[in-house]
């Protein structure tokens, strides 16, 4: 029977709900019936609200925890996949455009998480081949306020659910949940990556990354900058692959952050420099520090990339 991420994630969602007040959100009914849950606007929220957020973004398939993190930084953030490809490109990875509005008073965001299954809206299902049937599903957007009617009314119809039966979350960047779920990327940037190199999704078998949790900051660029170069420039991947050692050697060596020719400043400075359009940095940049492809057809392992403890210390006191 085909694995159901909107399945799966449901149970958690309705952990969310249930705890919201130990997790520190807050839930409310849009007038159109959508349940909004606020896990860093007005609530609190905090780390293990981001961590369960997380693992609902992997659509139920994946497992996020907290760890001891290493250099001067304490707090890590550990992920693994049952289901690497559909966990992180079918559900985690933020992929589905939702606009609405021109001016100051637009809204744009990102959409990660199950729904984006039943959706479709991305070309990337077909090249996975897969699509997810539910009554029931979830959508994360990463914004620093609530989307407006026509937007969830708009995820509802294109998910065939009813209004009452989608939850979106809500997690900004300067948040604390937010903060963790998105450093929990560290292994759906690395398939991301693989993909655009046009390594054969169906070649990977599994993996697994960490990368050191930031702390937060108010300001919205310092708050996106820290995140991502918690990635770029210490987060770690390892990949099991089957294929050949030529093709899992080259993986390893295209696959890190070093080699973007946008590497080398905190991605902040990055972002700023392009006058913050993130279609102007080279999309080598989005990739963990450090890759480890270990072919299991062989037992042979190739690394590739290294941490930047230096860069990375920058971004994070800057």
């Amino acid at each position: 029977m085909p694995i159901s991420i909107n399945q799966l994630a449901q149970p958690l969602v309705d952990q969310l709900i249930g705890d919201a007040n130990a997790y520190r959100v807050a839930v409310t009914r849009h007038a159109c019936g959508a349940r909004l849950i606020d896990a860093g606007i007005e609530a609190r929220g905090g780390l293990e609200a981001g961590r369960l957020i997380a693992e609902i973004c992997m659509g139920g398939l994946g497992r996020v925890a907290l760890t001891s993190g290493s250099g001067t930084w304490a707090l890590g953030v550990n992920v693994h996949s049952l289901e690497p490809v559909i966990s992180c490109l079918g559900s985690q990875y933020a992929g589905w455009s939702l606009a609405h509005g021109e001016g100051k008073g637009a809204f744009y965001a990102l959409g990660s998480g199950p729904a984006r299954a039943l959706a479709q809206r991305e070309e990337l299902f077909k090249e996975l081949n897969y699509r997810d049937q539910a009554q029931r599903t979830c959508i994360v957007l990463e914004v620093d306020k609530p989307p407006p009617q026509e937007v969830i009314e708009k995820v509802a119809r294109d998910c065939s659910v009813e209004c009452e039966n989608l939850t979106v979350i809500l997690t900004p960047t300067r948040s604390l949940a937010g903060t963790v779920q998105i450093v929990a990327r560290v292994l759906e940037v690395a398939l991301h990556k693989a993909h655009a190199l046009k390594f054969p999704l169906a070649q990977i078998v599994d993996g697994a990354g960490n990368a050191p949790l930031p702390p937060p900051a108010p300001d919205f660029v310092k708050a996106i900058g820290r995140t991502n170069d918690a990635i770029l420039f210490a987060g770690a991947v390892q990949l099991y692959v089957d294929c050949s050692d030529d093709a899992a050697r080259a993986l390893a060596e295209q696959l890190p952050s070093t080699q973007s020719r946008d590497y080398g400043r905190p991605f902040a400075e990055v972002f700023k420099a392009v006058k913050y359009d993130f279609y102007q940095i080279d999309p080598q940049l989005f990739a963990p520090a450090e890759v480890l492809v270990s072919n299991i057809a062989t037992g042979n392992s190739f690394r590739g990339g290294r941490r930047n403890d230096e860069l990375l210390n920058k971004s994070f006191t800057s």
